[in-house]
């Protein structure tokens, strides 16, 4: 056998016995190139998931009115998340330490905020606050933050934890309060809160002979007023006949819108004497002509009163009430005392 021939049985023989031929080669590597791309292809939907968490989670934050937020205890630097940022109204991609948000707090809020971040930090505990700020636009929020403090050993290294934007429910609440107690007309108080302080008020004349009055007024007029030149004149012209009854009276009088154009005002103290001449004083403060736009018009009013005497407040209201009915039957302007009626024997 020539040596050529020999070169060639060799190299018949090597391809004979290798495992990986050139078409098995190639898919191999196909194989290798399908589990690539394969991965390649979870890891892109694991991102995309993670993207999209991370999208839905700020969004329900965004909604929560929500942020994160932490601080470093050694270097006061402040980590906040976007809605952190959006809550204060500063921008997201500036850098800040603790005393550049310090100043957003009113003097008031500042010193509570220290004082209970404070005994947290000493207790190695927590706090739950709310609290007020303003923006650099100058809106007043209402934050409610949250706080954990996070030690190295013994060492408090790191507070951090949640802050919310709870401005709208910090309002409905006050609304909702306020409706509770206030004419939301007027402003005066309103017909629960005027019969609250008159049983309280029934109640100390019996323990400590407190010489308080009980005044029932009726505006004399205002029904051809709000027939005549409607609701909306009707409503202006209730609203200045609260103010005028408001300033007549001490600081000490309660005085109430109880519904339509009746009022109410509870005299405090200076017995009958002081109550007559609070009388003559509000129908005097009534006398003078109310405007609404280019619309003149005039109102008076009627009084009845009577004395706290037996603590019982249904039977104020109603001696009150039925001396009111006096006023209006002897005219415009006018106020009666209750008079029991006596029997003839």
């Amino acid at each position: 056998m020539t040596t050529i021939e020999r070169r060639h049985a060799a190299t018949t023989s090597i391809a004979d016995v290798d495992p990986y031929s050139h078409e098995q080669t190639a898919a191999a590597v196909a194989r290798l190139s399908a589990i690539v791309e394969a991965q390649a292809r979870t890891i892109a939907g694991h991102e995309t998931a993670v993207a999209r968490s991370r999208d839905l989670f700020e969004r329900a934050f965004a909604a929560a009115r929500l942020g994160l937020w932490e601080c470093d205890l050694r270097t006061e630097t402040l980590q906040w998340s976007g809605g952190t940022y959006d809550m204060f109204d500063i921008r997201r991609d500036r850098p800040l330490k603790r005393g550049q948000v310090l100043i957003r707090y009113p003097a008031e809020s500042l010193k509570a905020l220290e004082t209970i971040r404070s005994r947290a930090i000493a207790e190695r505990s927590g706090f739950d606050l709310d609290t007020a700020i303003e923006t650099p636009r100058g809106d007043r929020r209402v934050i409610r933050i949250t706080a954990t403090v996070e030690c190295h050993g013994d060492r408090p290294i790191r507070l951090f934890g949640l802050k919310q934007d709870i401005t709208e429910e910090t309002e409905r609440w006050r609304r909702t309060r306020y409706l509770a107690e206030f004419d939301d007309l007027t402003g005066l108080a309103n017909r629960h809160q005027f019969k609250t302080k008159l049983a309280i008020a029934c109640a100390n004349n019996i323990e400590c002979d407190d010489r308080g009055a009980l005044m029932l007024l009726d505006l004399d007029g205002f029904k051809a007023v709000n027939d005549s030149l409607g609701h909306a004149v009707g409503d202006e012209c209730l609203k200045e006949a609260g103010r005028r009854l408001a300033d007549a009276c001490g600081p000490g009088d309660v005085v109430a819108r109880l519904g339509g154009d009746e009022f109410a005002v509870l005299v405090a103290a200076g017995g009958r004497n002081g109550a007559t001449l609070l009388a003559r004083k509000i129908i005097a403060a009534m006398a003078p002509p109310m405007r609404c736009d280019w619309r003149r018009f005039q109102v008076g009013v009627s009084i009845g009163l009577t004395a706290l005497s037996d603590g019982d407040p249904a039977e104020a209201l109603k001696r009150a009430d039925l001396a009111l009915y006096a006023a209006k039957a002897a005219g415009r302007g006018s106020f009666r005392w209750f008079v029991p009626v006596r029997m003839r024997t």
